[in-house]
């Protein structure tokens, strides 16, 4: 019987998995690793994860200065540089789930939009913990009613007496009702434009607000260990101070967030792509049926010949994105391809994976299975892979 599974290894027993993250930069790639937890141990402990239905926390540990610049300045070159990205690809045996997802989503949604439209007070404040992972910020965009139509947004926020005044509520949002959640950057409805469409901003709100209710949500396919919440807010007073940025301009600065946040979740196809395809590749040189590895028959060695080379046509697609992204070059194009093709590119890799493991493919035990679910996600959040096409069909001058 083949041997290639996932080490049956139970949740830490405190149900806290700790991961510390360190890199060292040396031009022009960034070296990461994961300490603490190694090889088969953090397989299989993510293996466990991915069928727990809450949020373990995760310290993720960031070098951090005695100021925010210096925190910031390490947070850039974790999440704005090509190459670090890269840690999405590194941690190709782990589903982007709790380390991945959940630092993406901390970097890109989280500390981004606080330093890139932040004040300098609203960075002293929030910056030194989010960047040192002792909490976790949220961005509160999708609605039930506003997904895809982002600009939809139907909460309200009114200025009255020096304070806004937030109303509605928010969904699928990631790192928005764990153990250590602590602000939230809310798009709301703050007035009219004069063409009748809603005039939209960013306000943040700390998770610990009166009138702020937060809800865990459970029954997911994928992502399991990844923390997801619905938000609510009723009367939520907070100070006109927590203003990000210039009123009327959430939603720019939120297709800017996107596009960064467009660029993780495409690491996290390429990442996923490659350890579904070696997954693939051992099990069928083990394998053997007719009394030859299964590798050797032309119908399986053509499916692993074509994700090779669809994995190495999208690392070069991410790359060069990642590349603008950090020369502050327009990227916005460069990273809607980059996260449909990665997203994509994996899905296929999964599939042939599990066809490739046959029966086995379907078992929990075996670790592709849980590629084959964790993979949906990406085709789906930060923009649909209909969303993308949309993008570069618009960059193009079409639509």
């Amino acid at each position: 019987m083949p041997s290639l599974r996932a080490s049956a290894v139970p949740l830490p027993s405190a149900s806290r998995l700790v991961i510390a993250v360190t890199w060292a930069v040396a031009e022009p790639w960034t070296a990461l690793t994961v300490a603490g937890m190694g090889g088969d141990t953090c397989a299989g402990t993510m293996q466990a994860l991915s069928f727990a239905s809450g949020f373990n926390t995760a310290n993720v540990c960031y070098p951090a200065g005695s100021i925010y610049g210096d925190v910031v300045r390490n947070y850039l070159q974790f999440a704005t540089r090509y190459s670090a990205l890269l840690y999405h690809d590194q941690l190709k045996w782990i589903p982007p789930e709790q380390v991945t997802a959940t630092v993406a989503a901390a970097n890109s949604l989280g500390i981004g939009p606080i330093y890139y439209f932040g004040n300098d007070e609203q960075k002293r404040e929030w910056l030194p913990r989010l960047c040192r992972g002792e909490a976790l910020a949220s961005f509160g965009l999708t609605e039930p009613n506003a997904g895809s139509d982002a600009g939809g947004s139907q909460t309200t926020a009114v200025l009255k007496d020096g304070a806004w005044l937030i109303n509605g509520s928010k969904i699928f949002i990631t790192n928005s009702s764990s153990p250590i959640s602590e602000i939230i950057i809310v798009q709301a409805k703050t007035g009219q434009r004069g063409n009748g469409k809603s005039e939209l901003s960013c306000i943040l709100v700390p998770n610990k607000t009166a009138g702020v209710t937060t809800k865990v949500m459970h029954g997911k396919m994928m992502w399991r260990s990844s923390n997801t919440g619905e938000l609510y807010f009723d009367n939520v007073k907070v100070s006109e101070k927590n203003f990000v940025g210039k009123r009327g301009e959430g939603f720019k600065q939120m297709l800017s967030t996107l596009d960064r946040g467009r660029l993780a979740i495409a690491a996290m196809g390429l990442g996923g792509a490659q350890g579904a395809f070696e997954l693939a590749l051992a099990y069928a040189k083990e394998r053997r049926q007719f009394g030859k590895p299964i590798a050797n028959f032309q119908a399986v060695a053509f499916k692993l010949a074509d994700v090779a080379m669809e994995i190495e046509a999208a690392r070069s697609l991410l790359y060069k994105a990642c590349w603008l992204c950090e020369q502050k070059r327009p990227f916005t194009k460069e990273a809607a391809m980059a996260k449909l093709y990665c997203s994509e590119v994996m899905s296929r890799a999964v599939n042939h994976a599990v066809q490739i493991h046959g029966g086995y493919g379907l078992m929990r035990e075996y670790q592709v299975e849980r590629f084959y679910r964790d993979q949906k996600l990406l085709e789906i959040g930060e923009g649909t892979s209909e969303i993308q096409r949309i993008v570069i069909a618009r960059s193009l001058g079409c639509l």
